[in-house]
């Protein structure tokens, strides 16, 4: 099953290159995923946040898989939800050597254990 959630971008945010995050969630028996494509900054990340918090609340014992694939640029904050989700169990998957460096400094920013 596949839901899409596709969030439209005001005039000020197309001027600012922070155009549009789509988000499709598909669910398997065995998995949610979260599809982003586009910009994870400004107003994207409160609602990347409110369908993590969605999806997690209807997991039952499902793991959580956050697909970055198609992010073209994430801001601070974007990166502060992404170490929490995380933090909180999420697999982030990414592909491209931005994203890959991104999910790669996340790991040894927030590290999922104490040393």
């Amino acid at each position: 099953m596949h839901e899409r959630l596709e969030v439209a971008a005001t005039l000020d945010d197309l001027l600012h290159r922070s155009a549009m995050l789509r988000i499709t969630v598909q669910r398997s028996p065995t998995q949610v995923r979260l599809k982003l494509e586009g910009n994870l900054a400004g107003a994207w990340v409160t609602e990347l946040e409110d369908c993590w918090r969605s999806a997690n609340s209807s997991l039952d014992g499902r793991s959580l898989c956050l697909d970055l694939s198609a992010v073209e640029q994430v801001d601070r904050a974007g990166r502060y939800l992404l170490a929490l989700m995380r933090r909180n169990g999420a697999q982030l998957i990414a592909s491209g050597a931005v994203m890959t460096e991104l999910v790669r400094s996340l790991a040894g920013d927030w590290p999922l254990t104490e040393e």
